[in-house]
């Protein structure tokens, strides 16, 4: 291994300075590793034979093996270089494999001292791991978490798990499954906050392309740290450290937290909390303390001690406190029910964190669009909450979309119509298929009527800052709302463009952020639309086949001697402009079939001309048909000439873009 005679192998490389910044704990600002500072643990000077020894091997090397076994605690052997050290690290993995003592295994590795080797532990205890059952892969992991709060730096974390990655196809040879087991243990590593992300993009830099190493971050990355509930997903994938459901770990979080209050010894806490073996679920300390913070005020010091101490002493992550803040500040509104002063106190607790330093200061700044909202009455606020859910549920039993449009006007509160967007889409997905299509059917009729572009963002950036606390009641959360969102662009309700927009408003890597990344996935499919479509039944409730089909028949009554009038009120009368394309499509095909093309050609001009058929669904018509071209040539000899006619027709008159006319 290259590792081992210094040559600038990736791993070597990872350990140089220009690929390591020091953040204080926050993500680099460069894409550099991420090193968290935790104070290394130094022995003492010690008298041994009449001379002073130090117990620290950067020098080992110079040392005989014998006088360095004299140097912990009189008997233990201290290993001068790297085969002295494989020879003592594999039975203390061997006896935590059989004892699970995480605590007796961080003394036995600190008593070896040899920091310089500890790239080649964490190599060795996951290569071992990789070999055996589900139990000692979990315990692999919880000991790589726990050393790496007290031994292991970031930097030796990143150098082990590069040496594995190098050595993958070694790894293959006895371990057929080694690609999919290494990429569990990277996204654990991820997941638990002892390898920063963006190890993923720095580790594919520097392994060639063939490489099965690539193989095991492409797995990683696509099939477990993109997935929904990715945390969970991982933290589950060997029985967990815990085997709590979330449920069971809310209510162990709050009995910690009351206890401490009781009896505000810290360190017990810290003990439980970490016994919890929870760390990318710390958020929910962060959130339940500061929530029993506004409710009982006796115990803000206490809490705000607890979290300062926690967060200052790597307990807890910078990334976890903020992503606990953040989780309180989209549900004060419904604390200030029970607590009318939630706000002010929520914002003292805000204040007090940031002026002392455990609360990065541009978390305002990502703070919700509808912040200002919270400062509105309460009881309007609350009005305006219950009078929405009547109006919404009244919806879902009639399917009158006027009734409901004149409801929402009688409140006369356009200032609420985001938290309105919120509560109709969270009501929708913890509801059937019926409801969920009723519901982007209303909102593009909002849209047209009522809300502005602003209010549908902000109402969307409201729902997906709260996604990680709306799946813990509704598991498919993530996948519903980028269904919702990719549906309000075919809608043509949002723009594409918005998307980033409201990814931008969004922390990265967060839930909602990998749902907006979700939605700009299903959209870039082909047949977006109708796939889209094909989820929920269709704008009328209907299958996509049955679409198309009441399509063909208008058009075919239409070209037998319709009125033109007749079968533009008919398209409308779909209910379906997201699904426009199709009438496009199908109509064009008939044109190249039919010899009344000019007809055809008439009613698609009336459509663009009413604004019946926008710019984008006249497109993405001519986009199918185009693609579709060679099939349709088997059928009509000439129809890449006609289309070429048609293109050239509707560039000239307005229904696409001159641009669409030059594309591939």
């Amino acid at each position: 291994m290259a590792a081992e005679d210094g040559a600038r192998s990736p791993t070597r490389m990872l350990a140089e300075g220009h690929l390591r910044i020091a953040t204080g704990g926050r993500a680099p600002a460069d894409g550099g590793i991420a090193v968290r500072h935790i104070p290394h643990h130094h022995t003492a000077k010690k008298d041994v034979g009449g001379k002073i020894e130090q117990d620290n091997l950067g020098d080992a090397n110079l040392l005989p093996s014998q006088e360095l076994g004299k140097l912990v605690n009189g008997t233990k052997k201290v290993p001068a270089t790297l085969d002295d050290y494989r020879k003592l690290v594999v039975p203390v993995i061997e006896e935590y494999f059989s004892t699970g003592d995480v605590e007796l295994s961080v003394s036995e590795l600190r008593s070896l001292g040899s920091d310089q080797f500890h790239n080649y532990f964490v190599k060795k205890l996951i290569s071992m791991a990789m070999d055996r059952h589900d139990k000692e892969k979990e315990m692999a992991s919880i000991l790589l978490s726990a050393l790496y709060a007290d031994l292991l730096d970031s930097s030796k974390m990143s150098e082990g798990f590069m040496m594995l990655l190098e050595s993958t196809e070694d790894l293959s040879v006895d371990i057929p499954d080694a690609i999919d087991v290494l990429a569990v243990f990277v996204a654990r590593a991820i997941v638990d906050e002892i390898l920063p992300p963006v190890f993923l993009t720095r580790a594919r830099a520097l392994l060639p392309e063939s490489s099965k190493g690539i193989e095991v971050l492409q797995v990683a990355e696509k099939s477990y740290l993109s997935a929904p509930h990715h945390a969970e997903l991982v933290e589950r994938k060997w029985g967990g450290s815990t085997h709590f459901t979330v449920e069971e770990a809310k209510k162990r979080i709050q009995d910690i937290l009351r206890e401490y209050i009781e009896s505000g010894d810290t360190d017990e806490a810290f003990r439980c909390i970490r016994e919890l073996g929870l760390p990318f679920f710390h958020h929910e300390v962060v959130k339940r303390a500061l929530i029993l913070g506004i409710e009982n005020l006796s115990s803000q010091p206490l809490i705000l001690k607890l979290l300062k101490e926690s967060t200052t002493g790597c307990l807890i992550s910078s990334n976890q406190v903020s992503k606990g803040f953040s989780r309180v500040a989209e549900t004060v509104d419904d604390l200030s029910l029970d607590v009318p002063s939630a706000k002010t106190l929520f914002d003292k607790l805000l204040s007090a964190a940031i002026s002392e330093g455990w609360l990065d200061a541009s978390f305002c700044k990502s703070a919700a669009p509808g912040e200002d909202m919270w400062n509105a009455s309460s009881e309007k606020v609350k009005h305006f909450k219950e009078e929405s859910g009547h109006i919404i549920q009244e919806y879902f039993l009639s399917d009158d979309v006027p009734e409901l449009i004149r409801s929402l006007q009688e409140l006369s509160a356009p200032e609420y119509n985001a938290i309105f967007l919120k509560k109709l889409i969270t009501l929708a997905m913890d509801r059937k298929n019926r409801e969920k299509e009723m519901a982007s059917v209303l909102l593009s009729s909002l849209s047209l009527e009522l809300f502005s572009t602003g209010d549908i963002m902000k109402g969307f950036i409201m729902l997906l800052q709260s996604a990680e606390d709306t799946a813990l009641d509704i598991v498919d959360a993530p996948s519903e709302l980028a269904l919702f969102l990719a549906r309000a662009v075919i809608d043509e309700v949002l723009l594409p463009l918005n998307l980033d927009d409201i990814s931008s408003k969004l922390r990265p890597n967060s839930s909602g952020s990998q749902t907006v990344q979700m939605a700009s996935s299903l959209l870039a499919a082909r047949h977006s639309g109708e796939r889209i479509l094909r989820c929920w039944g269709g704008g009328t409730g209907w299958a996509v086949e049955d679409a198309k089909d009441k399509i063909s028949k208008l058009l075919e009554e239409y070209n037998t001697g319709g009125d033109l009038k007749e079968a533009c009120q008919c398209i409308r009368d779909l209910g379906m402009p997201f699904f426009n394309h199709e009438v496009v499509k199908k109509a064009l095909v008939m044109a190249m079939e039919k010899q009344n093309e000019a007809s055809i050609l008439a009613l698609l001009q009336e459509c663009s001309s009413e604004g019946l058929i926008t710019i984008n669904q006249m497109t993405n018509g001519f986009a199918r048909v185009k693609e579709g071209l060679d099939d349709l040539t088997l059928d009509i000899p000439n129809a890449q000439e006609k289309f070429r006619g048609y293109v050239e027709l509707a560039t000239e008159r307005g229904w696409l873009l001159p641009s669409f006319a030059s594309l591939p």
